[in-house]
């Protein structure tokens, strides 16, 4: 296992990524080291520990969402894939604070992991939608239409009347995949 890990963070890409195969390998017994290499000074170390929690499928959800805490944007994006690949509704509290993240990438993979959690999501979203900035209502927003729940509709329909073409976009979107796609308008 050391022989793996030392190959992980070798900084050296196609040799970590070709050792996480053999570091799922060792199971279950595998994710203490992971975890405490989520603790290296070295954000490359971190992320590639985070990659590596993310392929395996004895990972906790519980264990990664304090990386989207980390540090490092790179390591909280990695994170955010990670739940996509372990998603939970225990996740949904700290993946609705990433999609306020300062980097896009990493607010629009917790959108797409509070999609993979489904209805569980759309509380936090809805409330996301009373209080965010434009950006991060658009994140929501995408969410909400994936995730296909009737009671996203008031935002939706409300949303219709937005100056914002994007907003308005989500909103037309999830209410079609609602199957609520008629026109609005007033006569």
């Amino acid at each position: 296992m050391h022989e793996l890990l030392a190959e992980l963070t070798s900084g050296d890409d196609v040799r970590a990524e070709n050792s996480i195969p053999g570091i799922i390998d060792f199971g279950i017994a595998a994710i203490p080291a992971l975890l405490e290499l989520t603790h290296a000074e070295d954000a490359d170390s971190r992320w590639w520990a985070v990659r590596a929690l993310a392929a395996s499928p004895h990972t906790r959800t519980e264990e990664l969402i304090p990386l989207l805490s980390d540090s490092a944007p790179e390591v909280r994006a990695a994170a955010a894939l990670a739940l996509c690949n372990h998603p939970h509704e225990s996740a949904v509290d700290a993946l609705s604070q990433s999609l306020f993240d300062a980097d896009a990438l990493t607010a629009g993979l917790a959108g797409t992991a509070l999609i993979k959690i489904g209805s569980p999501s759309v509380p936090k979203l809805l409330e996301v939608m009373k209080e965010a900035p434009m950006g991060v209502q658009i994140l929501a927003l995408r969410a909400l239409s994936d995730i296909r729940d009737h009671r996203a509709i008031p935002v939706m329909m409300k949303v219709l009347n937005e100056e914002s073409a994007v907003l308005q976009y989500w909103a037309q979107e999830g209410l079609q995949k609602l199957g609520l796609d008629m026109i609005y308008g007033k006569p």
